[in-house]
């Protein structure tokens, strides 16, 4: 198939061109926490068919945002990565996350939501407030996001290891924190937390 662009010598046009097709940046999204097989990617991208999320795939490893590359045995698994340029997205995503956010007044009966999505928008409220690893509590599941110390990890799950800082609060506040309407402090119990309630017992 020929590759689809708008033909149009303009910066947004050029950039529409690698990740203007629908899907593609939720992919970004979904490899922002790192590398991922297929099986895992179709699981956390409800309503993408094998088809398209395979075509994506491809486009994006043909436009040099993501690479594939086989685990090594027992596993013999692949699994996608994003390329130094794909990770390169993760501002235009926090951008859209903050611009899109509004539209999260009230969650549709047909909308699926899994923890992790809520790692982008929320992780720019944090910056300067912590650093280090922060777990995240939510109804729908746990997550981590690292603050300062370079690139910003996402990831699925508790945080590898001893988290600096843990988050417990319900989507809602989460939305509201990363909206700036509330303090994300009023949530945040920090490693020092943990040391001094232990002290005291």
């Amino acid at each position: 198939m020929p590759r689809r662009s708008y033909d149009q010598y303009c910066a947004a046009a050029r950039a529409l061109d690698s990740v203007g097709d629908r899907w593609t940046l939720l992919i970004v999204r979904e490899l922002l926490a790192g590398p991922r097989r297929y099986t895992d990617l179709h699981a956390d991208l409800p309503g993408v068919s094998t088809d398209v999320l395979a075509s994506r795939l491809k486009d994006m490893e043909r436009e040099e945002l993501a690479t594939r590359r086989k685990l090594p045995a027992p596993a013999s698994a692949f699994v996608y990565e994003l390329t130094r340029r794909g990770r390169e997205l993760l501002p235009v995503l926090t951008a859209l996350a903050e611009w899109g956010a509004p539209a999260l007044a009230e969650r549709r009966p047909t909308d699926a939501v899994r923890a992790h999505w809520f790692a982008v928008p929320l992780a720019r409220r944090l910056e300067g407030l912590v650093e280090g690893l922060v777990e995240v509590h939510l109804d729908e599941g746990v997550f981590h996001v690292r603050i300062g110390g370079g690139e910003p990890l996402y990831g699925d799950g508790p945080a590898p290891g001893a988290p600096d800082a843990v988050l417990t609060m319900s989507p809602g506040d989460c939305l509201a924190v990363a909206g700036g309407e509330l303090p994300a402090e009023k949530f945040l119990l920090t490693s020092r937390a943990h040391e001094h309630a232990d002290s005291d017992a």
